[in-house]
């Protein structure tokens, strides 16, 4: 209801709200990469408040029922373009060289896929350095915690560069403390200058977008990050069911849906392993590879 529903139809009169206005909303919704499962759970959403407000006879016609088939299972493959390998580096490149502050919250976005509120929203009791691991159990959403999008807490891999980097930016933390006079170190990864967590919109737009432009890259969104890194992912051989619990899907479905594509051909090492050995010393005849 807050994050999806209030912000496009919370000004609206429900008197005003068409057929056609709900439809092209799911439709946007699964077009940014929702899967349609949790499209149905958001119509069903509105659809509800609708039925009350048919019960207090001020409408006649929920329009949010009898749509007919919004979102096609097999129209959840990738529905953007992320960033390959070399793109990636060149973006955290250019937050070391221009953007530095803010190079490690870059760089956990890259290398976890998590959401950009799960980012804002960890705390370093989450982070295991030994066991290089994040506990990702909250998130930040218009400067509210909350919990995870699927209600559970998920466990992310880090990879060393990360976990590096990750404790640095601690050591650094707590040296801030001291030069500042904090009485105590924010237990929030990534702070504002004030010791508070980070704003979306205001981290997207004053940073991100800042370090594309400068990165001379294709304008992305934030969470195409989380797609890239997935992508990467698949294309380094990783199995779909390891990037479903590093991505926290609620199953193997929703992963399935939206990067199963990706997977054929993605590491032909694989395939070739299954061919059987030639006999050495005996050579293929070329007719027989001919037909």
């Amino acid at each position: 209801l807050n994050n999806h529903i209030l912000p496009v139809f919370g000004k609206t009169p429900v008197t005003e709200i068409t057929r056609m206005m709900i439809k092209e909303f799911l439709m946007n919704k699964s077009k940014d990469g929702y899967a349609s499962s949790s499209v149905t759970h958001i119509k069903n959403a509105l659809s509800g408040i609708l039925n009350l407000a048919i019960d207090d006879e001020v409408i006649i016609i929920n329009h949010a029922q009898k749509l007919g088939k919004i979102v096609r299972e097999k129209g959840l493959k990738l529905q953007s373009d992320p960033l390959t390998k070399e793109e990636t580096a060149l973006l955290l490149n250019t937050f070391i060289a221009h953007y530095s502050p803010h190079y490690p919250m870059a760089l956990t976005l890259c290398r976890t896929g998590m959401r950009l509120g799960e980012a804002i929203g960890l705390q370093w009791g989450d982070i295991d350095f030994n066991s290089r691991f994040i506990t990702v159990q909250r998130g930040r959403s218009k400067s509210r915690t909350e919990t995870p999008k699927n209600g559970k807490s998920r466990k992310v891999d880090m990879s060393k560069q990360l976990t590096e980097t990750l404790l640095q930016l601690k050591l650094q933390r707590v040296e801030e403390k001291l030069k500042k006079g904090w009485k105590e170190l924010p237990p929030w990864v990534f702070i504002t200058e004030k010791g508070t967590p980070l704003i979306e919109g205001h981290w997207r737009d004053r940073v991100f977008s800042k370090a594309l432009e400068k990165a001379k890259l294709r304008k992305i969104r934030i969470h195409d990050l989380r797609h890239g890194y997935a992508t990467q992912l698949i294309q380094a051989g990783e199995s779909l069911v390891y990037i479903r619990d590093q991505l926290g899907h609620h199953s193997i479905k929703v992963t399935a849906d939206i990067y199963g594509h990706l997977v054929p051909g993605g590491n032909k090492a694989a395939v070739d392993r299954l061919d059987d050995e030639a006999p050495k010393g005996t050579p293929v005849a070329p007719e027989a590879v001919n037909g």
